[in-house]
């Protein structure tokens, strides 16, 4: 089992920042799945025991210049490491002005994520820059404990508004409650309510658009036979909401979220080369 990438040019090295950032903002513990072509982080909190769970996919292509694996077999060319990634944000911090960055796993005391940033110096050679994270290999037996989470079918799909406009709502009702109801329509509409004995706050969104979703057979699934001023409206934990949008540092071109009727928010941030998934279940 082997793994050795390197990044040279500055612009990916912060892209690949800002997303573990984000990463580490919503996840304490986190799998890295690492492929020949794409690499995952996957936090799988079982949503039944009311956790958040989370797929990120990256193509490795788009931000490292040299990209090696080998898996733990021929025909499981894969590898899934447990690692904390805040430690890896953290190691990332010092690359702002760096020449280049060399991640391998090693196994010296223990199996490691090295981190070897390169730093410009005056003399001639640079300076090198060395953080071992320590990471958990996870066992072949276990990898189907983290395959991507099936989306569930959902009663409305609706862009999402201005990711700072959202955030600067939810904090300020945050004060008032623990939860809050989204509920959205395929007219475009959006709302976010808090009520609590005392106080009834909503913010009403219009205009937000609903995304066109291909069904099996290919058609665009439209919303036929749909009621489409009708709410569906989830109860979900403000907490969690508002660290998947104090944690933004991916500017999505594209953000959505997909709505089932008192079980499930999904969110889908997608940049370029980067899709972020974000699941929250219902509060019954």
């Amino acid at each position: 089992m082997r793994f050795r990438a390197k990044i040279v040019d500055l612009a990916c090295l912060n892209h690949f920042s800002r997303i573990i950032n984000t990463i580490a903002k919503l996840a304490k513990t986190c799998i890295l799945r690492l492929t020949v072509c794409k690499l995952y982080f996957i936090l799988s909190d079982k949503v039944a025991n009311g956790g958040a769970s989370m797929w990120c996919e990256l193509s490795q292509g788009n931000f490292f210049d040299e990209f090696q694996m080998e898996g733990v077999a021929a025909e499981h060319n894969e590898i899934y490491l447990e690692l904390v990634p805040e430690n890896l944000s953290r190691a990332l911090k010092t690359s702002q002005s760096a020449k280049a960055v060399k991640i391998k796993l090693t196994n010296k005391h223990c199996p490691c994520l090295r981190v070897a940033v390169e730093l410009p110096s005056l003399s001639s050679s640079s300076r090198i820059v060395t953080h071992d994270i320590p990471v958990g290999v996870i066992p072949r037996r276990m990898w189907n404990d983290f395959r991507e989470p099936s989306v569930p079918d959902f009663d409305v799909s609706i862009y999402l508004p201005v990711l700072k406009t959202m955030k600067s709502v939810v904090e300020r009702m945050k004060n008032l409650s623990n939860f809050i109801v989204i509920e959205a329509n395929l007219s475009g509409e959006m709302n976010l309510k808090i009520e609590t004995d005392l106080v009834s706050v909503t913010t009403h969104f219009k205009d937000l658009g609903n995304p066109p979703w291909a069904t099996e057979d290919g058609c665009q699934s439209s919303a036929q036979g749909r009621d489409l001023e009708s709410m569906a409206e989830a109860c979900i934990d403000i907490k969690k909401l508002q660290q998947l949008l104090a944690g933004q540092q991916v500017n999505p071109t594209k953000a959505l979220c997909n709505i089932v009727r008192k079980r499930i928010v999904h969110f889908i941030l997608l940049h370029e080369e980067v899709s972020l998934q974000y699941f929250i279940p219902a509060i019954a």
